[in-house]
């Protein structure tokens, strides 16, 4: 009897030591992947060679955007316009920047009066933009991606 209940605690002591080595739970190690992506931001903004030092993103974006804005300025001053009225209006430039950093206008956007006193201004626009250098792409995930921006630039032209 006594070697009963012995081999019984020994039982009742190995059963409860092993329970936590023992896993009644399937043990998956799987990799969990983010399928969620968000298409509307990406992981490193397009930039130019004069950004590319740039570590934080919102500087990045900002040097993109200053340094785009000053290379379609400068083609744009090299033109000469003649108007009938005074003009301070924004045009709004619709971009798109391929996943091999091409550039290429889309749309214009801009008022009538812009639309009449410069009837050239698209085809200006068009060159100008031609005429900016190689863009990195920007980067979503490790993959260089397709981005489209929306440029306001302020046209101010006095009589």
């Amino acid at each position: 009897m006594m070697f009963l209940r012995n081999f019984s605690f020994l039982i009742l002591i190995l059963f409860c030591i092993s329970c936590d080595k023992l896993s009644f739970k399937k043990k998956a190690n799987k990799q969990v992947l983010d399928t969620v992506v968000n298409f509307s931001s990406v992981d490193t903004y397009p930039s130019f060679k004069v950004c590319d030092s740039l570590i934080e993103k919102a500087q990045q974006e900002d040097c993109f955007r200053n340094t785009i804005h000053k290379k379609i300025g400068e083609e744009l001053q090299k033109y000469e316009f003649a108007i009938k009225d005074s003009i301070f209006e924004v045009v709004i430039v619709n971009l798109l920047i391929n996943s091999n950093g091409n550039i290429e206008l889309e749309t214009i956007e801009s008022s009538e009066i812009i639309k009449q006193e410069l009837p050239k201004l698209d085809s200006i626009l068009k060159i100008s933009i031609q005429q900016i250098p190689t863009i990195y792409p920007a980067i979503k995930r490790g993959i260089p991606v397709t981005t489209k921006y929306r440029l306001p630039i302020q046209i101010q032209l006095k009589e």
